[in-house]
């Protein structure tokens, strides 16, 4: 995807302003060309807000054509979809769903287009599977004015994502979170280097699925983060680092086979935007963690 500067944004012409902005909000042009006019823009943050209140501003009749124009989740055919919308969907992996995983999503979409009648929305970068199922339950027993307000600011949360996506500024939204670690051997009082780590996600039925796998530089840590530059997706997670390997390759006292092997580190996410940093203080004979900063 093209970005384009804020600065060009606001020196743009109209047609060009729509053609970069236009598909923030889903088939909805209407959007950029009513915030054309609020030109320029100080911020991203200050072009975003234009947007939301164009939107809020619009009536219901648009509103109500806006929410109607977001796909459903779990779609067979994902170049039937937008761009952004297939990219979104197929990155939260509704494109590789078990069969079982796929009827679910059918039959809720159905059971929720019958009952409110229009699509059920969510920002999927911001859930695993797990949690997209669990929030298609709940909502499902909302009335039908919630969750006209529940898409709404369900299309928002996808908008800024998009919006990021696309624009470059000195400010940014504040839509990315974090997981790192950091693995320190306090039996030698020093970093544990060349540890393999695997980052899985758990989901609620099923083998979990390996999301990442890295190796700690002489500092302990990872090059880069375990996720960076976009939503931590809220769901469980574990980290697996392979200690037992690290310890026979320093040598001294180890049991055959080692007392710690792999450690698994299972914890929740919650907050898609939110710094997750996972540490491992490990011995050959025990190991701690906690959520650090």
């Amino acid at each position: 995807m093209n970005q384009i500067s804020l600065e060009s944004l606001n020196a743009a012409d109209r047609g060009s302003f729509i053609a970069a902005l236009g598909e923030v909000m889903e088939h909805a042009p209407w959007v950029a060309e009513v915030v054309y006019a609020a030109r320029p823009f100080a911020s991203l943050a200050a072009l975003y807000r234009a947007m939301i209140d164009a939107v809020l501003k619009g009536g219901d009749a648009r509103k109500l054509a806006l929410i109607n124009g977001h796909p459903e989740l779990a779609v067979k055919a994902l170049d039937s979809l937008t761009a952004d919308s297939a990219a979104e969907q197929g990155g939260a992996g509704l494109d590789r769903l078990t069969p079982e995983e796929l009827a679910a999503f059918q039959r809720l979409n159905e059971a929720y287009r019958s009952k409110f009648g229009i699509p059920f929305i969510i920002c999927v970068r911001r859930h695993g599977r797990d949690s997209i199922l669990r929030n298609f339950r709940q909502r499902l027993e909302n009335d039908a004015a919630t969750e006209r307000d529940a898409a709404l600011a369900e299309i928002f949360r996808i908008a800024a994502l998009r919006l990021d996506l696309r624009v470059t500024a000195p400010d940014r939204l504040k839509v990315h979170g974090s997981l790192s670690t950091h693995v320190l051997d306090t039996s030698g009082g020093c970093p544990a280097t060349d540890i393999a780590i695997e980052l899985c996600e758990i989901p609620a039925s099923g083998a979990a699925r390996i999301l990442a796998r890295m190796t700690t530089n002489a500092d302990g840590r990872t090059d880069q983060p375990l996720i960076a530059g976009r939503p931590v997706p809220i769901g469980s997670y574990e980290l697996r680092f392979a200690v037992g390997d690290y310890f026979k390759r320093r040598g001294g006292v180890v049991s055959d086979p080692p007392f710690l092997g792999v450690v698994p580190v299972r914890f929740g996410v919650s907050e898609p935007e939110g710094h997750y940093h996972v540490p491992l203080l490990i011995t050959p004979w025990s190991y701690a963690t906690y959520r650090g900063s």
